[in-house]
């Protein structure tokens, strides 16, 4: 049933991460392999340096099993040394258009280690932020890529405020992650009611509200509460994936839902724990639009 929708899998529901000393690293054949037992069939790139930034060897990897790139995630400085930022959009866009990737998912990094705190930005920074954002947007659309904006915990662009002050401002749609909204104090369901419009990518998550809770009020660094179990398989947390999915399906969404679950593994995690916990994800969500698709 899931085929009736384009479903797509992340690195990071195997513990692959870019914050340094965030946990365990399983290896690319172990990840892309277990992604492709489960039946996905294509996959974001995950962090700079997880796989091979040379477009021919990184297409020959995921042909080997047989996956298809979405994209990737790019979080840079944008609200200050724009030059830095469009350099970096410029490799990445490269590489992700060079790979059959269509999406750039672009998120406001704090320029600090982690995603504990992040500067309160002036009225000029966050225009910068605005201008380099678009300038991103351009290039990857000369590289035949959309850009949407990731709303992500401990960057520029995580509160309600902010998500509503970017889209605003901005022109650009967002990537509609139901995790890192809510946690940020945004109901992801009712964002998209407001604005369906403006949902160019989704990644889907669902979170412990308790613990998002410890998060959002500075009770808890983020890296812990993931540690703790903040995130959780599709159905088992408190985001209402069914109502999410039903909103941007009946909006005429025709674009990716991708599964992912931020995973901090140990070195007491069994290895299989990922595999299993998507698996999960994936039977919810198939249980969904067989729902959906009765309900026509």
């Amino acid at each position: 049933m899931t085929s009736r929708i384009r479903i797509a899998a992340a690195p990071i529901s195997w513990g692959v991460c870019e914050v340094p000393g965030w946990g365990r690293v399983l290896g690319a054949g172990t990840v892309l392999g277990e992604m492709a037992e489960l039946g996905v069939r294509a996959t974001e790139l995950g962090p700079p340096g997880y796989l091979p930034r040379d477009p021919a060897a990184l297409r020959e990897l995921l042909g080997g099993y047989r996956l298809d790139l979405v994209g990737g995630f790019l979080a840079v400085v944008l609200h200050k040394d724009p030059e830095a930022a469009l350099a970096e959009a410029e490799e990445s866009a490269a590489l992700f258009a060079a790979c059959g990737g269509d999406l750039l998912v672009l998120a406001a990094a704090t320029g600090l280690d982690g995603y504990d705190d992040k500067p309160k930005l002036t009225d000029a920074e966050w225009a910068t932020l605005i201008e380099t954002s678009r300038e991103i947007a351009k290039i990857a659309e000369r590289h035949g890529l959309r850009t949407v904006l990731h709303p992500h915990v401990g960057t520029q662009v995580e509160t309600e405020e902010e998500v509503e002050r970017f889209l605003t401002d901005s022109a650009l749609p967002l990537c509609l992650d139901t995790g890192h909204l809510l946690i940020g104090g945004t109901d992801p369901v009712a964002l998209a009611g407001r604005h369906p419009d403006r949902i160019g990518h989704l990644h889907l998550k669902d979170v412990r509200g308790e613990l998002a809770e410890d998060v959002r009020a500075g009770k808890l660094p983020y890296a812990e509460a993931v540690g703790q179990g903040l995130y959780v398989p599709l159905g088992d947390g408190d985001v209402d994936i069914e109502a999410m999915v039903r909103s941007v399906h009946e909006a005429g969404y025709t674009g990716w839902y991708v599964l992912e679950q931020d995973t901090a593994l140990s070195e007491r995690s069994p290895e299989d724990l990922p595999k299993r916990e998507v698996a999960r994800s994936l039977a919810h969500l198939e249980e969904i639009v067989s729902r959906l698709a009765a309900a026509q």
